[in-house]
């Protein structure tokens, strides 16, 4: 009776781990969301490049003073 017992509480636990719930994304939904995430990254970095000029530009006025 034991042996029974612990057979199917380890063949549940397969199951459970094998038989999942999640969610899939297709291949569009996957293109869009690293299309955004570059755009998000490209985005960050031209605003990176924006503070550069305008400290050098900001330096550049004190050295003329």
């Amino acid at each position: 009776m034991k042996k029974v017992i612990l057979t199917l509480a380890i063949l549940f636990t397969v199951s459970t781990a094998f038989i999942g719930c999640r969610e899939e994304k297709s291949t569009g939904e996957k293109i869009e969301e690293t299309m955004e995430d570059a755009g998000d990254e490209i985005e960050d970095a031209a605003d990176d490049v924006s503070d550069e000029v305008e400290d050098t530009a900001d330096d550049i006025e004190d050295e003329m003073k």
